[in-house]
């Protein structure tokens, strides 16, 4: 047997044993009332891993995160409706994309990476300008950082405002309360927190605006979120065939997650990524963020600038251990990033620690030892 790999990255993450042997279920048509009854499991328990009430309803999409976003705002945005994007990071990015994708006119307000939103400027341009919705990433996981969702859904609501929220990385992992925060659209993937494998994306949305879809001509097929609620709540059935193997994988891993309970699955990756950053600390490695604002999941260090981000992560690889350099420009200023999500507990995280140390202070030795 191989030797054992642990994934320390933002994704995609490790998942149980018990959650892999998922897969390994009877070949099974989707149209079929067995199928119909773990999409329906599926969707009463992921209502409680967003913390949402029964004015939400759950749309499973085979795709990754990107395409439940893209979902939401091909399906959500008709003509005539303006989006403000709040944008700090690469995945703000990745909304940018997708509104320019689709045509939607859109206020940018762009944040220097590492920096939190500016609430006071947000509510500033909600009382200035002609805007439907507001639509932001909740962790941003190319800087590790959690945006001000709270704050943000508290105005959308103060202002009448349709909130989008993307918690790919942050739904099962942070206290994402969909109602306390009045959002109206929140996406994740089964690959982050959820400690799934990749192949789903999550749409968990009010229903009161999916309703208002009807009628609106779409600019997805396959992706639109009104066709899909109409079916999956007359038939009980995906719209089109999902990956079956994939939604069995991932009703497993929520309902591990449940049995562990949200509050401790979020307690241990906050444990874990304590440790992290305390051992962080002790080598003299600075986190690329006020860790204020860190996310209980990621987190994103500047390497000392004798080592190259690029050969420390391959030495970790060679050690068992796969971290993820750092996006664009980050990178260029040694940055890299060790993640926490998944099947991952504190005795892993130290035994992991141990060789990180390990291997960061052999691969400083050997540079002093070469430019002396």
């Amino acid at each position: 047997m191989s030797k054992k790999h642990f994934l320390f990255s933002p994704g995609p993450v490790m998942v149980s044993e018990r959650v892999r042997k998922a897969a390994l279920h009877e070949d099974i048509c989707h149209r079929v009332p067995e199928f119909e009854k773990l999409i329906k499991r599926l969707q009463n328990n992921l209502l409680q891993v967003f913390q949402a009430n029964d004015d939400y309803f759950i749309l499973p999409i085979t795709g990754s995160g990107t395409a439940a976003n893209e979902a939401v705002i091909g399906s959500y945005f008709t003509t005539g409706k303006h989006a403000l994007l709040i944008n700090n990071g690469e995945f703000g990015c990745r909304l940018e994309e997708l509104l320019t994708t689709h045509d939607v006119p859109f206020t940018h307000l762009k944040y220097e990476w590492c920096t939190p939103p500016d609430v006071a400027e947000i509510e500033s341009c909600l009382k200035k300008e002609d805007i439907d919705a507001v639509i932001m990433v909740c962790h941003e996981t190319s800087t590790s950082m959690i945006n001000p969702v709270k704050e943000v859904g508290q105005l959308a609501h103060t202002y009448g405002k349709t909130f989008i929220v993307d918690g790919v990385s942050a739904v099962g992992g942070e206290d994402v309360d969909v109602v306390e925060s009045h959002i109206d659209f929140c996406t994740t993937s089964a690959n982050k927190c959820i400690s799934g494998l990749p192949g789903v994306g999550i749409v968990c949305a009010k229903i009161s605006r999916l309703e208002d879809m009807k009628g609106h001509k779409p600019k997805t097929a396959y992706l639109n979120l009104y066709n899909q609620y109409r079916m999956l709540l007359n038939t009980g059935q995906t719209l089109n065939t999902p990956s079956t193997t994939m939604f069995y994988i991932l009703d497993e891993a929520v309902r591990e997650l449940l049995e562990e309970g949200l509050e401790n699955r979020i307690r241990r990756y906050k444990e874990c990524a304590g440790m992290i950053r305390d051992r962080a600390k002790k080598l003299g490695m600075k986190m690329a963020i006020d860790e204020k604002f860190a996310s209980n999941t990621v987190t994103t260090l500047y390497l000392p600038s004798e080592l190259a981000v690029d050969g420390f992560i391959a030495e970790m690889e060679k050690r068992g251990y796969t971290l993820y350099p750092a996006k664009r420009h980050l990178k260029e200023r040694n940055i890299f990033q060790i993640g926490n999500m998944g099947h991952i507990f504190p005795d892993t995280t130290e035994r992991f620690l141990d060789v990180l140390e390990q291997t960061y202070l052999e691969m400083k030795d050997r540079t002093l030892i070469k430019s002396r």
